[in-house]
């Protein structure tokens, strides 16, 4: 993923550069969790003790400092995203993954945004997306080939359940913070083979749907 490996390789900072720079992180990590990715840059610096035009030094975009803050939600996603791959059965290796997809997606309202959302000026998040979209065709065809999931699901139909699931996590996050495991495992008896019947709706195209994510940035 293009946003670890850039900070794998970034140059080293002064220890007293690098300290602004970890504060920012903890603070932007905090404030997007609590208040999704459209939170307020003045707060995070504010509560990480710096200038605002120390945050725009080390982070010169509102999207550098999010996949920064991010990187550890985004790592922890695609690598539960292998192991769902590594599971032996098709139906349990799709589970765990919409399972994992929802758990972290819970627990931070800016990683829901980022992934309800699609950026076409910025090659990073749009390598970290395609990423994702593979992950789901993987996971999806396997449990469709083997005959236990319906074979009319489409990547769109998963994106949907994102969108879906960050609504519902918005209107129970503090009354009934675990009301998403009810809801998702109604979606997986809907998307087995034997409980399928004709939709009369077609599903999104790849056009619409990526339309559609870019749509719902809001960010400047």
């Amino acid at each position: 993923m293009s946003i670890i490996d850039v900070e794998q390789t970034r140059k080293p900072l002064r220890r007293d550069a690098q300290e602004r720079r970890d504060r920012l992180i903890a603070a932007a990590r905090h404030e997007f969790a609590a208040r999704g990715m459209d939170a307020s840059l003045e707060r995070i610096a504010r509560d990480a003790d710096v200038a605002i035009g120390t945050l725009y030094r080390h982070f010169p975009t509102r999207m550098d400092l999010l996949l920064a803050a991010l990187e550890p939600r985004l790592r922890e996603f695609l690598d539960g995203s292998t192991q769902a791959l590594e599971i032996d059965d098709p139906w349990e290796g799709f589970v765990y993954y919409v399972e994992n997809l929802f758990r972290v997606q819970a627990g931070d309202r800016g990683f829901n945004d980022f992934l309800s959302r699609r950026f076409p000026g910025n090659a990073d998040t749009e390598r970290i997306h395609d990423e994702m979209c593979r992950q789901i065709e993987d996971v999806l065809t396997r449990a469709q080939e083997s005959g236990q999931a319906r074979p009319d699901i489409t990547r769109a139909d998963i994106v949907n359940l994102i969108w879906f699931n960050g609504r519902m996590l918005d209107a129970t996050s503090t009354t009934a913070p675990n009301a998403w495991q009810r809801h998702l495992y109604l979606m997986l008896d809907a998307y087995r083979a034997e409980r399928a019947h004709p939709i009369p709706e077609p599903p999104m195209t790849d056009e619409q749907l990526y339309d559609a994510m870019v749509r719902l940035n809001t960010v400047d």
